[in-house]
Formats: structure tokens, sequence, C-alpha cells
């Protein structure tokens, strides 16, 4: 019986589902621990990326980091407290490369404080660096995403408190705010669609970074996290960069609207 040939267009297109050759990426907040490994990952992808955040040292180490490994990169000063720095610094992505193709946002703070304690200048600072930095990242970026007519993609780094509340804690501002970026990501993905843009999230629990040892060193916190998780583990920053990779590139160019939960099965069994 004769072997049939796999078509030709199947070869290609099913090779490059995860190639960003000649793409242009701009993480904000890039230079964290899960928005540095998303920024290597891209990178190694094929795509120019540019990085950001309040510290340009530490944005312009990274890039040179990129850099000296044989990547393009950019490193910028930007403060996600400012509407004019945000639209400037994605104007100076664009502008450095002549194209914008994709936005990583990992931007985000968070400051606990127990519901009867919440202070207006906590929560107002948390809506702005988590939720409205987004909206206006998001919008200058599509701006010149739409401009390109290339299409594009928009993904949003929020956690597993857009969907679940924290017994014993003070999250009212946080997932408040990781709730909100849930409906910004529905609606942008509805507007954005006939651009050919998609838009997503990635929702991880606890992630092995430098935020999370105040977690994972107290061995009552330690235990408190992995007997919540499935899995039995917190996530790598590999985890997180996997699928932000994924939302990224030609594999995901169906998917738009949602958001995925990196999360060791919480979300599954609580």
């Amino acid at each position: 019986m004769a072997v049939i040939p796999p078509r030709i267009d199947f070869a290609r297109e099913l090779t490059g589902l995860f190639d960003l050759q000649g793409k242009v990426a701009y993480v904000p907040g890039g230079y964290g621990g899960i928005g540095e490994a998303i920024a290597w990952a891209l990178a190694l992808a094929g795509a120019k990326v540019a990085v950001s955040g309040r510290d340009p040292r530490k944005a312009e180490a990274m890039a040179a980091s990129l850099a000296a490994a044989g990547h393009g990169a950019l490193g910028l000063a930007m403060d996600a407290h400012s509407v004019a720095d945000i639209r400037s610094s994605v104007d100076a992505v664009a502008g450095h490369w002549g194209r914008f193709d994709v936005l990583v946002n990992c931007i985000g703070i968070q400051k606990e404080q127990a519901l009867l304690e919440v202070t207006e200048e906590t929560f107002d600072e948390m809506l702005a660096v988590n939720l409205k930095s987004a909206m206006f990242l998001a919008q200058s970026a599509a701006r010149h995403q739409i401009a390109g007519g290339r299409g594009g993609a928009q993904v949003h780094l929020l956690s597993v408190r857009a969907q679940l509340g924290l017994r014993g804690r003070g999250y009212s501002a946080y997932c408040s705010t990781k709730g909100g970026l849930v409906m910004l990501i529905r609606q942008h993905a509805s507007e954005l669609a006939p651009h050919g843009i998609t838009v997503n999230g990635i929702a991880p629990t606890v992630v092995r970074t430098e935020m999370a040892t105040h977690w994972l060193e107290n061995p009552k916190t330690r235990a408190q996290v992995l007997d919540r998780i499935p899995l039995g583990r917190v996530a790598d920053p590999k985890d997180v960069a996997g699928a932000a990779l994924f939302f990224a590139g030609p594999g995901a160019t169906f998917i738009t609207g949602q958001v995925l939960y990196i999360d060791g099965g919480i979300t599954a069994s609580q």
C-alpha cells in the first residue's frame, strides 16, 4: 500500500506553530521573575523583544542580556502609573523596529490589606497599576497593530485570584483588579477580532520567583500553598512563559477572549 506523503502546507504550518521570526514583541514588566522568562521565550522563538519598567537600569540590563545572546532587544523606562509614559513606550517600540506585533503585559502589584483596613490610596494605586495600565497598554498597542494591518496578539498576566478569593488574607484590591482584567480581555477580544488581533490572559498560581519568597520560605504558608495544588508544586516561570509563547504565536490565532489558568489544578478542584 502506497504511503501518502503529508500535505506541503501542513508540514509548513505545523512546524511553525511557535515561530515568531520577524515579529516585534513588547513585554512591560519584562525584567521581573515571570516577565524575564517570557521575554526570553519570545526572543528564543525569533521575536525582537522590548522590555520596560520603572527602573531603566533593570530594563536596559535585561535587554543587554538578550542582545548578548544574539537577539534583537530594547530596554525602556516606563511608569505604569502614567498613561503618557505607557503611550510613549509603545510608540518607541513601534518606532524602533517599524512594526508592533505582540504585547505581553506583565505589569502588576500587590499590597495586602484586610478588608477593614483597606485604604483609598492603596485601592486606587492597585486599580491604576493592575487595571488602568492594562487598558491603555492595550489601546496603544492596538493602534499600531491595526495600522500595521498584520493582525497580532495581546496577552495579559493575571492570577488565579481573577476567579478565586483567598480566605484569611487581605486581597480585596488585588482580586478585584484581576477580576476586572478578565472582562477587559473579553471586551478587547470582541472589539479587536475584526482586525485579526487576539486578546487572551494567563493566570498562574504562586510562581517560584523572588516575589513568592515570603510564601515559600515560611513552612506554614508553603504547606498551605502546596496543599491547595493538586499537582503538588508551585509554578515555575517557564510554565507561565510557555503559555505566553503559545498565545503570542501562530498556534493560537483562533483563540481569543480566553484565560488559561496555570494553576496545577486549583481551579478544577476548588
